[in-house]
């Protein structure tokens, strides 16, 4: 038979509710607390959620929303948060939005009522919406910086610059960048860092547009691609990157001898395509169990107070899509 709260108070010679205090956090001795904890432990006392929460008026789920689980990027930034909250005890409710504000700010409405919290991965509304709707000291960003608002984000700016940087020394001086949806900041982000390149008179960074951060976006781009005078091309994610790597092939364009092609994110599917995809890397289940932590006040020494940012670092992994220009 499953053990109840009653049995850990009957074997450790206290109350019902003393119990509760003790398993909660509550109000009891040092020398009560470590009694109650030895005795649950002994009897393998696992305390019921819904019952805990009854207590401490807390339900014991977080919330994560994110734009799109058929990314992996997404997928990946789940598993972190979800590994993490296992680990501590909690349960998760995740939310796919598709890409659609409006759903987004739904999905936070409804979560913000049936969670202790909400991780928002990736969001696409306005700052302003993200403000009216969340609760900033129930809600951590992860991928998005908002004034305000406690965020884990990548350093965005310097993942492209090592990308930059590296098809620099391979000699391309004319760099396609492909962007993705207009509203991302996480592409905002991408062209900001590519400004720091505008006083280089050698090096010519060239816009082809916004497209969908999908495998079909980067399909539409790729002819667009090749229309230009580039050598090589800068994707928004990896998604878009393989994609232009499928049309590539179809048009009989050799990657890297006729065109290098970076991506961003370095999801798992990056080392497996043909040629395997050079790519930034973004600690993505790192940020997650990282934001999962700062939502539960489990930091560390990093300060969880209102508005406080957590900057992870990127990596260039270079793989076969790139090369010199001319091989």
């Amino acid at each position: 038979m499953r053990t109840t709260v009653q049995d850990v108070a009957r074997a450790a010679g206290v109350s019902v509710s003393t119990v509760s205090r003790a398993l909660t956090g509550g109000a009891v001795s040092p020398a009560t607390r470590e009694a109650v904890v030895a005795v649950a432990h002994r009897l393998g006392y696992q305390p019921n959620r819904a019952a805990r929460g009854l207590i401490t008026g807390r339900t014991g789920n977080l919330g994560l929303i994110v734009p799109d689980l058929r990314n992996p990027f997404f997928a990946d930034v789940a598993k972190g948060v979800t590994a993490r909250a296992r680990a501590v005890d909690c349960g998760v409710f995740i939310s796919d939005t598709d890409e659609d504000p409006v759903a987004e700010l739904e999905a936070v409405a409804t979560l913000r009522h049936n969670t202790d919290g909400i991780l928002l991965c990736s969001p696409r509304s306005a700052d302003a919406q993200i403000l009216a709707a969340a609760d900033p000291q129930t809600t951590v960003l992860l991928h998005r910086r908002v004034p305000g608002m406690t965020s884990v984000v990548a350093d965005v700016v310097d993942g492209i610059r090592q990308a930059v940087r590296h098809l620099r020394a391979l000699g391309h001086r004319r760099i396609a960048f492909v962007s993705g949806p207009e509203d991302s900041w996480a592409s905002r982000q991408r062209l900001a860092g590519l400004t720091e390149f505008d006083s280089d008179d050698e090096l010519q960074i060239l816009p082809v547009g916004s497209v969908a951060p999908t495998f079909d976006g980067g399909v539409l781009a790729a002819d667009l691609v090749l229309a230009s005078p580039a050598t090589a091309v800068l994707a928004y994610n990896d998604l878009v990157a393989m994609g232009l790597l499928h049309r590539l092939a179809a048009r009989g364009a050799v990657v890297p001898d006729r065109l290098s092609v970076v991506g961003y994110d370095d999801v798992s599917l990056a080392g497996m395509s043909h040629p395997p995809l050079t790519s930034v890397a973004v600690p993505k289940d790192r940020a997650g169990a990282i934001g999962l932590d700062l939502l539960l006040g489990r930091a560390g020494t990093v300060t969880a107070a209102h508005g406080a940012e957590v900057i992870l670092p990127t990596a260039l992994v270079v793989r076969g899509s790139t090369g010199p220009i001319g091989v």
